[in-house]
């Protein structure tokens, strides 16, 4: 693949049938109160009235989520439900890449031929997140116990590193200073203030009212609660709980939501707020590095995909990803002599939070909607997941009213 040949020619992102929830923190709202798969449903049924799509349209439905919930056994086809429409579907999980992945995955259905309008809808509730018993005859208990979010980030079963232990690893490797990671902390809470003052996130956040089951009202999702502000010196403060990492420069986890469609070349334009805007994908890599080294990989995953496709960081109009911890940016920048300052500039999931299933969904959303700003481009969207890997895809926007 090089230049201008696409991975999936056939598939489109239709400009602006896309919309996000807030993040809010885990605990911090009417979210955790809720059974996130019919909150997703219901949500998504708000997004396609507001973007005016008809239901209708749609033939598939791609559910991504990494946390079980209550009637999970019965996914796609219940979630579907909520939404309104009694259309087939799957569901998929690949950790922290698993919006991305959702996303990939629903542009293979498009080339493939299956269906020519692809519902992708991705979510994740840490809150109350549940604990599981599992029989294990080899252990002297007989029985297991696992807390599913905070056991799995606090151990990884192949190391028995937590992630806290695979940043601090990264950090040692590449002698990162831990006065850079503040520094690149500080800026990202900045770049996503200025562009929460601007009003820009009104184009792809839409807020939401919960209700419980009896209609009663439970509160408003209107706001990345947990997001805090902060300061240099409040930063140098902290303490470090492994090499260059404290509770400032990492991400936190919580609730949401993100959705948007994959279709063909015709029912794109036909379905786009802006049918002269074409959204395609360029291509897409994964790569696994050496254990507890989680921080590289998606340095890794974007060096060989810019081998692959030909194209350079040079060649990027946007640039944006997934960053549990800042020192993940400081790695990128030394793999890939690239300024951290450039990237991220509307914001990251360092700052605003991590749901998981939905992290990556938000992430290419914001990164559409901004290249689109720039009147088209390269937009390079990477992450890490659990198992030391890193995903990476390019998109390509073109604004054709534009060259006119």
């Amino acid at each position: 693949m090089k230049g201008k040949e696409t991975m999936f020619p056939k598939a489109r992102i239709p400009y602006g049938t896309w919309g996000s929830s807030y993040f809010p923190a885990w605990q911090t709202s009417a979210l955790a109160e809720v059974n996130i798969g019919q909150f997703a449903g219901e949500a998504m049924n708000k997004i396609l009235g507001m973007r005016k799509v008809p239901k209708s349209e749609l033939e598939y439905l791609i559910i991504g989520s990494t946390i079980p919930w209550h009637w999970k056994f019965w996914n796609a086809p219940l979630v579907a439900s909520c939404l309104g429409e009694r259309i087939p579907g799957y569901h998929i999980e690949q950790a922290c890449a698993t919006g991305l992945q959702a996303i990939l995955l629903a542009a293979s259905e498009i080339e493939g031929g299956s269906y020519n309008v692809v519902s992708v809808l991705t979510f994740d509730r840490t809150s109350d997140s549940p604990v599981g018993v599992f029989p294990e005859r080899r252990t002297y208990r007989r029985t297991e116990v696992l807390a599913d979010v905070w056991d799995n980030f606090g151990f990884d079963p192949a190391t028995g590193n937590s992630m806290i232990k695979t940043a601090g690893i990264s950090a040692r490797k590449y002698k990162i200073d831990r006065e850079e990671v503040d520094d690149i902390t500080f800026h990202r809470y900045q770049q996503y203030y200025d562009t929460k003052n601007s009003g820009w996130f009104e184009n792809i956040l839409v807020p939401f009212d919960v209700l419980n089951n009896q209609g009663r009202f439970l509160g408003r999702i209107d706001d990345d609660n947990g997001v805090r502000q902060i300061s240099r010196s409040t930063l140098r403060e902290m303490r470090e709980l492994d090499t260059c990492i404290t509770p400032g420069s990492q991400t936190h986890a919580s609730d949401g939501m993100a959705t948007l469609l994959v279709t063909g070349v015709e029912e794109a334009k036909a379905l786009s707020l802006q049918s002269e805007i074409g959204i395609q994908f360029v291509g897409k890599l994964e790569v696994r590095t050496l254990p507890s080294l989680m921080p590289e990989a998606p340095a890794l995953a974007v060096k060989k995909l810019l081998n692959r496709t030909g194209l350079t960081m040079n060649d990027m109009a946007v640039v944006k990803n997934h960053n549990p911890f800042a020192v993940n940016d400081a790695i990128f920048a030394k793999v890939l002599d690239y300024d951290w300052h450039k990237m991220n500039t509307t914001g990251s999931s360092l700052v605003w939070g991590h749901p998981q299933g939905p992290t990556l969904t938000r992430i290419v959303i914001e990164a559409l909607e901004e290249a689109v700003s720039l009147g088209g481009g390269y937009a390079l969207v990477f992450g890490c997941a659990a198992g030391d890997v890193g995903i990476a895809a390019i998109l390509k926007v073109t604004d054709e009213g534009s060259a006119k």
